[in-house]
């Protein structure tokens, strides 16, 4: 386990990620450690450890790609505080619901995944049906920006509206990827979810070469 909060106060957070073959960044509400799980995204990225993102972890790579890479320097979720770059927002048809407290999106949807991206080789399919439990999402208005700064939207919904899926092209990093769904209700012992089941590849993989580089060293 890595403490969040404890990331957000230290400068150097390196030693943080000693021994480290993958990172996790897990669901949740609220602001509490978020921006601890932003720079460890970040650190992630630039390092080239593999990266797994459910939920909020979407939406911290989101934010952190926007900030560090697009130079969206105010970028944020509507979540945790309102500005002019909120990259992460309820969209319209939610807000309309407020009044009325449904705002959530709840139960399995349908996600169109982008031929041939890393999320189509992993589901070895185009179509797939995974589970949410969530308010905000990718705003529509940043997507063009993100986009054209190199991030990759892996999976939409069926009308395209809806970020399900982003990653980053395997040329850049080898394995960044995260869902806006909760896989790990999909997930089981003796059948582990594919997304599960390739980041720990990856995880595994990293782990193989950081061993053999340290060797060399030697």
């Amino acid at each position: 386990w890595i403490n969040a909060e404890e990331i957000e106060k230290k400068r150097d957070i390196s030693s943080e990620f000693k021994g480290i073959d993958g990172i996790l960044v897990a669901p949740g509400f609220g602001n509490r450690g978020v921006e601890g799980k932003i720079r460890a995204i970040e650190y992630v990225r630039k390092h080239k450890i593999p990266f797994f993102g459910i939920c909020l972890g979407l939406q911290c790579a989101v934010i952190e790609y926007s900030r560090n890479v697009c130079g969206l320097k105010k970028a944020n979720s509507s979540e945790f505080v309102e500005t002019e770059q909120n990259v992460i927002d309820m969209m319209l048809d939610q807000k309309k619901l407020l009044t009325k407290g449904g705002t959530m999106r709840l139960g399995s949807y349908p996600c169109i995944l982008k031929k041939g991206s890393l999320a189509n080789k992993i589901y070895k399919d185009q179509i797939i049906n995974e589970r949410h439990r969530h308010r905000y999402e990718v705003n529509n208005a940043f997507r063009e920006t993100l986009e054209k700064n190199g991030l990759i939207f892996g999976g939409l919904s069926p009308d395209g509206k809806l970020v399900e899926m982003i990653e980053l092209p395997q040329s850049v990093h080898p394995f960044f990827v995260a869902g806006q769904f909760h896989p790990e209700l999909k997930s089981r012992a003796t059948k582990a979810h594919p997304l599960f089941r390739e980041f720990v590849k990856a995880s595994l993989a990293h782990k193989e070469i950081s061993g053999a580089k340290t060797k060399k060293k030697k």
